[in-house]
């Protein structure tokens, strides 16, 4: 079974409807450049109304210590997770499982990349950007991600309900994880999730895992 995670929540509906929906988990940012940032107390608010065993994921981007610290006593979430260039040993420093980000290109050595991060509870595989870390919804070649890698891929960048089908039935990816691509307007409301959208992507990857699982 392919978990889900809809990222960039910014409101208490989207985390209920992702969650209603059957999602996974729910990511929150706390990356100031990012249109779906939230602040701590807002994240709070979301994370509060959430109904059980649906996991939370804070979400940094070169982060202060301080700053995932504030996050962890205020929200509490379940996993941390870094797309910036954090180094393992920060990483790790909060006690809490976390997950590292890396955005995948041509001539990139992402074998290399990973290898520092074996504690990680999974790796993210992401588009590459010159501009932004994350969150562009733009996809990339998913013929670059190596076969059997050690730990959990969870596959983002660029998916949809139109392609996730298809990225899981090429990847075998352990989760996927969505944005803008369950946003309304196609993506350009900004933080703001379509219920529908949100629906029709989770029933995509239900139906690919039914089909892959005969």
């Amino acid at each position: 079974m392919t978990r889900i995670k809809i990222c960039g929540i910014t409101r208490v509906e989207d985390g209920l409807a992702a969650a209603h929906a059957g999602a996974d988990a729910i990511g929150l940012v706390f990356v100031a450049s990012s249109p779906r940032h939230i602040t701590p107390g807002r994240a709070r608010e979301i994370v509060c109304a959430l109904p059980p065993f649906v996991a939370t994921v804070a979400l940094f981007v070169n982060p202060a210590a301080a700053e995932v610290e504030a996050v962890l006593k205020s929200v509490r979430p379940d996993v941390l997770q870094f797309h910036g260039e954090e180094s393992a040993a920060f990483c790790r420093s909060f006690g809490v499982p976390y997950l590292k980000g890396f955005r995948v290109r041509p001539g990139g050595d992402l074998l290399q990349s990973v290898s520092f991060y074996g504690d990680a509870q999974g790796w993210l595989l992401d588009a590459w950007s010159e501009t932004a870390h994350g969150g562009t919804g733009e996809s990339f070649d998913w013929a670059l991600i190596p076969r059997d890698l050690p730990r959990p891929v969870l596959l983002a960048g660029g998916l949809t309900p139109a392609n996730v089908a298809a990225a899981v039935r090429q990847v075998r990816p352990w989760a996927v994880d969505v944005s803008s691509g369950v946003e309304a307007g196609d993506g350009k409301a900004k933080g703001i999730k379509d219920t529908a959208r949100i629906a029709a992507f989770i029933k995509e990857v239900e139906n690919v895992d039914l089909q892959l699982s005969r």
